[in-house]
């Protein structure tokens, strides 16, 4: 999208920022998180050595108490945002990540580098829930899954190569450097924001933090069938997806055998979230946001049953595995900027509430079927492969009751 067609539609709302650099500072502050979640990939088993952890399984804390700390914080950022604005509680939480890093940096046992983890999780609660606010504030429909898909293109770059980034920084330090590095990335998203994000909720349209009206709200938002089925959809799909994060250095170091060269394929498989991020973001206007994301949630079922039948079979080689997983990155990318913006949709007066709770849903949904799937691991993809076809054909039977049956056709009611 050119700077000129850009402008054509751009919101006043993030003014003095253009369109470009909008989506650029949206994709940024939202990277703190896979780039906290992802860099840690290769030092697993370092950090295993160093804390000297018996089993490989208890590893995977690492990632899931991030994602705890992640799933937790968004209840609450959505209300404080709804309240005193989305600027100083997105702040405030990128403040938390830096410290929340020194910590771990400095953490002398296992249970202080999961403490540190839980707040860097917290920390990274405010940037997801207020990017996805502020995309909100500025925008509805098509052009929000339109602005969501490009910020989520640059966003979902970052697991493509944040474990060969984290790769390359063990190479010249230890472990501990990772969150020195990513201490620096968050003080400087931090001074961007300060510096050029403006303030997008008027004084007019801020909410009491009351708990009537914070229940009134979340009740608003659980009641809202679209609102409530797209979110545990979601978490649904995101389980299999965190699934294969917490085992993915287990299975191409453990099943096929790669060693160092397991952040290169990982990369090669994250890529097919990237490309499905620009792909939307160039159909979603044209096609629709449910025709997008219920294709590519029928893929995903078709994949999910390929991987489950060739396991079963023992035909499972590198490469296969390979391309059903990327198939598996592109239908997810195909699927989350879409189903996020379906479920916001309805809720554009409490966006920073709806989008807090559908965060810690769709999050926390996420958390528990991908540490059930995980903390299986047996040395085969077996556990994998059950776990990522029955949250698949969950996520499917949801969708088609909130849609009443009727899937990929768009409402009258609205551009979706």
């Amino acid at each position: 999208m050119s700077d000129v067609n850009a402008d054509d539609w751009v919101s006043s709302g993030h003014r003095p920022m253009r369109f470009p650099e909008f989506v650029i500072v949206i994709a940024s502050i939202m990277a703190l998180n896979p780039l906290a979640m992802d860099m840690m990939l290769p030092a697993l088993p370092n950090i295993g050595a160093a804390f000297k952890i018996p089993v490989a399984n208890h590893l995977q804390l690492v990632l899931s108490t991030f994602l705890i700390g992640f799933g937790a914080g968004q209840f609450v950022m959505g209300p404080l945002s709804d309240r005193f604005g989305r600027r100083p509680v997105l702040l405030g939480g990128m403040a938390v990540y830096a410290v929340a890093s020194v910590l771990a940096v400095a953490a002398p046992s296992f249970e202080t580098l999961l403490l540190a983890r839980a707040l860097q999780g917290l920390g990274t609660a405010a940037t997801r829930v207020i990017a996805t606010s502020i995309v909100r504030d500025c925008y509805a429909g098509r052009r929000m899954a339109s602005v969501m898909s490009l910020a989520m293109m640059v966003f979902i770059a970052v697991p493509v190569i944040a474990p060969s980034f984290g790769q390359a920084v063990l190479l010249v330090t230890a472990w501990r450097g990772i969150f020195v590095v990513l201490m620096l990335y968050g003080l400087l998203a931090l001074a961007w924001s300060v510096w050029r994000l403006p303030e997008t909720l008027p004084e007019s349209e801020r909410r009491s933090l009351a708990p009537a009206d914070v229940l009134a709200a979340f009740r608003q938002t659980v009641t809202n069938r679209q609102t409530i089925g797209y979110a545990i959809a979601a978490g649904s799909v995101m389980g299999a997806l965190f699934a294969y994060v917490f085992s993915a250095q287990q299975v191409f170091t453990g099943i096929y055998h790669l060693g160092h060269y397991f952040p290169l394929a990982f990369a090669a498989v994250a890529a097919g979230v990237a490309i499905a991020g620009f792909l939307n973001s160039r159909l979603v206007g044209r096609l629709g946001m449910r025709a997008i994301s219920h294709g590519a949630l029928t893929l995903y079922a078709v994949i999910a049953s390929v991987m489950l039948v060739t396991e079963i079979l023992n035909v499972l080689p590198l490469a296969l595995f390979m391309a059903l997983s990327a198939l598996m990155m592109f239908s997810f990318g195909m699927m989350v900027a879409n189903f996020t913006a379906l479920a916001m949709e309805p809720q554009g007066h409490i966006a920073g509430t709806a989008s807090s709770l559908y965060g810690s849903i769709t999050t926390l949904i996420g958390i528990v079927v991908g540490m059930a799937i995980g903390q299986s691991f047996d040395g085969t993809l077996m556990p994998f492969s059950v776990g990522f076809f029955l949250s698949t054909i969950a996520a499917l039977a949801i969708v088609l009751v909130v849609e009443k049956g009727r899937l990929f056709k768009p409402h009258h009611r609205s551009a979706t």
